[in-house]
C-alpha cells in the first residue's frame, strides 16, 4: 500500500511585551501563561517521546520575539515568580475547598501542576525553554523554523520592500543566534504572502514556506495536485498549502474538539470569581482582575457550568485523538488512490491552542502522535524539509497574494480601525532605509548603536499583533499605545541622528526598554 505524509506544524508566537519600568505589568502575563500552560507541557511530552523512542516528527515555529522574551533574564525571573504565586494560590485553594470534594480534587490537581511546572522550569531546564527546544531538534523529533523578526504582516510592506527584506533577514539572523543553525523553513506572519517575498527568501537561503489553501489554488499555473504537494516558486523556495480539513477539525469554534463539553472552560477563572481581598494575599493589587490559571468548570454547553472532571476530559482527549487519526487515515488513503505522487497533508496550528486555550491540548497531541506512530501504516509523520529531501522534483507555481486571516487577504490588518498606522510605518521605514544608506560606512560606535535602536523601534512598531488587537477589540488601548510609543521613539532617535546632536541618555533609555536583538544588523535595510 502506498503511503502518504502528514506534517503537523505548531506556530509559537507572542508579541514583545517587556516593561522593566513597572514591577508588575498585566500584559506580561501573556508570556507567563503560555510558559506554564503550553510550552512546559509540550516540552515534557516531547521529551518523553524521545525517551520512549517514539518515531514521531513535528515542525515548530519559535518566533524571534518569543525567543527574545524566553531568553530575557528579567522575564525569566518574573516567570519564576508567576509560578511561585501559582503554587501559593493553589495551596490556598486546597485549604479553601477542603469540604467540597469535587473542587478539592481539582485544586489538588492544580497544586501538583504548578509545583511540577516550577520544578521543571527552575531546576530541570534552568529557565532555558529555547535551549530545551533546541535539544529536541538535535534529538530529531522537532524541526524548528523561523518567522519574520517581529511578526510584521509582510504584504502591507510592499510600499517599502527594504522593510520586508529586513524583517525576514533579521528573523533568520535571530534564529541562527538562538539555535546555531540556519532555518530551512519560515512561517510567514499570518501566512501573508505576495510574490515579492520569494526572492527575499532565496537570498536568506530559506527553502520553504506555507500559504493558505487559496494562495496555492489561485496560483499560476494551477497546481496539478492541489494543496497535497509542495511547489517551487520562480525564485526557488518551495511553498506548501495549509490543509483546511484537518485544521477545521481541531480549532473550528463550532465543530472543533476544544469545544467539547467535557473540556475545561477557559473563561471561568477564580481570578474573576473570588473576592479580591482573598486573591490579593498572593496576587498584587494592580487595579485589574487577572487570570490565575485555576479554573474549576467545564464547558458544559449551557449557561450553568458544571464542575470540571479531569478523568472525563482525558477520556475525551483520547477519543478525539483516535477520531483525528481515523480522519487523517481516510483522507490520506483517498489521496493516495487519486494522486500519482506521495501526498502530503500539512496541518498548522497556533501552538498556544495546545494547553493555554485548550487545556487538554498537550495530552491530545501526545496521544495522537503515539497512535499515528504505532497504530496505522497509511501515512508517516514528517516535516516539510524531510518531504522535500525525499521528493526533490516538483511543479513550479507562482502563488497568489493571500493570508489565513478572515476572508483570506489583508482585511484583518487593514481596516478602518487600524489603517491609520500604515502611513506612519511607511514613513519610518523610508527614513530607516535613508539613514542606513547615509551612514553605511560609519565608524562611530554611537551612530551604530543609534541605527541598531532605530531598527528595533521600527521592527516593534511593525508587529502584526498591534493591528490585530485593534481589529478584534481586545487590548485596543495597549496596542495603540505600543504602536505610538515605538514610532515616537523612532522619530526622536532619527531626529537626533539627522541633527548630529547625540543624546546619550535618550539612546540608553530606549536600549534599556527595548533590548531585543542585541546584534541586530541594520545594514539589512541597505
Amino acid at each position: 500500500m502506498r503511503q502518504g505524509s502528514l506534517a503537523l506544524l505548531l506556530h509559537a508566537h507572542l508579541p514583545w511585551v517587556r516593561h522593566p519600568e513597572h514591577e508588575e505589568f498585566l500584559e506580561e502575563d501573556w508570556l507567563f501563561e503560555a510558559i506554564t500552560e503550553c510550552y512546559i507541557p509540550l516540552l515534557k511530552i516531547l521529551r518523553r517521546m524521545v525517551a520512549d523512542k517514539v518515531p514521531a516528527k513535528i515542525t515548530f515555529t519559535l518566533t524571534p520575539t518569543l525567543c527574545a522574551m524566553l531568553r530575557d533574564p528579567l522575564l525569566q525571573s518574573r516567570a519564576e515568580r508567576y509560578l511561585e504565586r501559582g503554587c501559593e494560590l493553589a495551596a490556598m485553594e486546597v485549604d479553601r475547598t477542603s469540604r467540597d470534594e469535587p473542587l478539592q480534587h481539582i485544586a489538588r490537581h492544580y497544586q501538583a501542576a504548578f509545583g511540577e511546572a516550577l520544578r521543571f522550569y527552575r531546576d530541570e531546564i534552568r529557565c532555558d525553554i529555547v535551549g530545551s527546544f533546541a535539544q529536541l531538534q538535535k534529538d530529531g523529533i522537532l524541526e524548528i523554523i523561523t518567522c519574520a523578526a517581529t511578526h510584521g504582516f509582510l504584504p502591507l510592506m510592499e510600499a517599502v520592500p527594504e522593510a520586508m527584506r529586513a524583517q525576514i533577514l533579521i528573523g533568520r539572523d535571530s534564529h541562527r543566534e538562538c539555535f546555531g543553525v540556519d532555518p530551512a523553513g519560515i512561517w510567514l506572519p499570518e501566512c501573508g504572502y505576495v510574490p515579492q517575498i520569494d526572492s527575499i527568501l532565496q537570498e536568506a537561503n530559506i527553502r520553504w514556506f506555507v500559504v493558505d489553501a487559496h494562495g496555492l489554488m489561485y496560483g499560476e499555473p494551477r497546481p496539478r495536485f492541489a494543496i497535497y504537494a509542495p511547489y517551487f516558486t520562480p525564485a526557488g523556495p518551495a511553498v506548501f498549502g495549509r490543509d483546511r480539513e484537518s485544521s477545521k477539525q481541531v480549532w473550528s469554534a463550532r465543530e472543533g474538539y476544544p469545544g467539547d463539553p467535557a473540556y475545561r472552560d477557559f473563561y471561568r477563572d477564580i481570578g474573576m470569581d473570588l473576592p479580591e481581598d482573598y486573591l490579593h494575599t498572593v496576587l498584587p493589587a494592580t487595579g485589574h482582575r487577572r487570570n490565575t490559571g485555576i479554573k474549576y468548570h467545564r464547558i458544559t454547553g449551557s449557561p450553568h457550568k458544571e464542575v470540571y472532571n479531569r478523568a472525563w476530559a482525558m477520556a475525551a482527549a483520547d477519543h478525539h485523538a483516535g477520531d483525528f487519526l481515523n480522519a487523517r487515515i481516510g483522507q490520506i488513503e483517498h489521496l493516495c488512490q487519486n494522486l500519482p505522487v506521495e501526498p502530503i497533508v500539512l496541518s498548522p496550528f497556533d501552538a498556544e491552542l495546545f494547553g493555554h486555550w485548550w487545556y487538554e491540548g498537550p495530552e491530545f497531541l501526545d496521544l495522537f502522535l503515539r497512535k499515528a506512530a504505532y497504530d496505522q501504516k497509511t501515512f508517516r509523520l514528517t516535516t516539510p524539509s524531510d518531504y522535500l529531501h525525499k521528493n526533490p522534483t516538483q511543479q513550479m507555481v507562482c502563488p497568489s497574494p493571500s493570508s489565513w486571516g478572515n476572508k483570506g487577504y489583508s482585511e484583518v490588518w487593514l481596516d478602518h480601525c487600524n489603517s491609520w498606522i500604515y502611513p506612519h510605518l511607511h514613513a519610518a521605514a523610508r527614513r530607516m532605509t535613508q539613514a542606513a544608506r547615509q551612514h553605511a560606512k560609519t565608524r562611530s560606535a554611537f551612530t551604530d548603536r543609534t541605527l541598531k535602536q532605530l531598527a528595533r523601534e521600527l521592527l516593534l512598531a511593525q508587529s502584526s499583533d498591534w493591528a490585530f488587537l485593534m481589529k478584534t477589540g481586545t487590548a485596543v488601548d495597549y496596542a495603540t499605545r505600543r504602536t505610538n510609543e515605538h514610532l515616537l521613539r523612532f522619530t526622536r532617535l532619527w531626529e537626533m541622528l539627522e541633527s548630529g546632536q547625540p543624546d546619550g541618555a535618550l539612546l540608553a533609555a530606549c536600549e534599556e526598554r527595548d533590548n531585543l536583538f542585541p546584534n541586530v544588523n541594520w545594514k539589512h535595510y541597505l
